[in-house]
């Protein structure tokens, strides 16, 4: 399923008196929730026909913004963070053997894709909440990344 579609599907619950949906596509389903006026919970499941479903992280949630960390603290630049919104594995290009979406010393603007998070095999573009110069990218190619987790510094 499209991160795109999920997106607008958030975006119509949010703004909506209905608290679930769920929807399905061949094989894909996905359900959204409502747990609060503030953020809906999302799960996902690929349907298999002998396992049970498995629940899913929240899907392409806005980078999550923090405070600029002085580099001698965590031996991380210093500049606004751009996290990982879920946990997943970090990819810099769109396939193998294509080129980064960004390096080090890019300008970027607010919107622009600067990497994909797979999580559960769905592939999710994270964008930059911040137009900038990319001073850092802390995370290699194909690793593991966690919620929270610094991916790159824009300054």
């Amino acid at each position: 399923m499209d991160v795109r579609k999920v997106k607008k599907l958030i975006d119509l619950i949010e703004n909506s008196d209905i608290a679930e949906i769920e929807i399905k596509e061949g094989e894909e389903s996905v359900r959204i929730s409502k747990a609060s006026a503030v953020a809906p919970i999302i799960q996902a499941a690929a349907a298999a026909p002998i396992a049970a479903p498995v629940a899913a992280a929240p899907v392409a949630a806005p980078p999550v913004e923090t405070a600029p960390v002085a580099e001698a603290d965590s031996g991380i630049p210093s500049g606004h963070q751009i996290t990982s919104p879920m946990v997943g594995t970090f990819y810099r290009s769109s396939s193998p053997g294509a080129p980064a979406f960004v390096e080090v010393g890019d300008n970027i603007a607010a919107g622009d894709t600067l990497c994909i998070i797979e999580a559960m095999k769905m592939l999710n573009q994270i964008e930059s909440d911040k137009s900038g110069v990319v001073k850092a990218i802390l995370v290699d190619d194909e690793q593991p990344v966690e919620f929270g987790q610094p991916l790159i510094i824009v300054e």
